[in-house]
């Protein structure tokens, strides 16, 4: 493995949890392997690692593009990495505020809804 997939590693870990990395490192098989290396070594690595903005505020571009774009799947497993990130609740309004103007209010409302639950459900697993 290279030193960027190494990197990439530590911070996805950082940002998604230990469980969540080891759970996909779990299922990964031949067939995927080279996309589990590709997406560690460049959104992780050469991405997410670099020090020129924080966490927070990857985390909140990252919340915004996967919301404008209607990835919802990865929009909620993000949600859950803010917990990690230190981007609020109230970061994340604002940048869906942001979507619904420049991305579209239907992408910006169900973006919503899915924060809403993803937030309860991550406050229901802290009782």
């Amino acid at each position: 493995m290279t030193n960027r997939y190494d990197q990439g590693m530590t911070t996805r870990r950082r940002v998604l949890g230990d469980a969540h990395v080891a759970r996909a490192e779990a299922a990964k098989t031949d067939f995927d392997e080279p996309f589990q290396r590709l997406i560690t070594e460049s959104a992780w690595g050469a991405v997410w690692s670099r020090d020129t903005i924080s966490l927070r505020e990857r985390s909140m571009l990252t919340i915004a593009l996967l919301a404008g774009l209607g990835n919802d799947h990865e929009l909620a497993l993000h949600i859950r990495a803010t917990a990690n990130t230190g981007a609020t609740p109230g970061d994340v309004i604002e940048a869906l505020l942001h979507v619904a103007i420049y991305a579209g209010v239907p992408r910006a409302n169900h973006a919503i809804k899915i924060a809403k639950e993803t937030f309860a459900e991550m406050e229901a697993a802290k009782r």
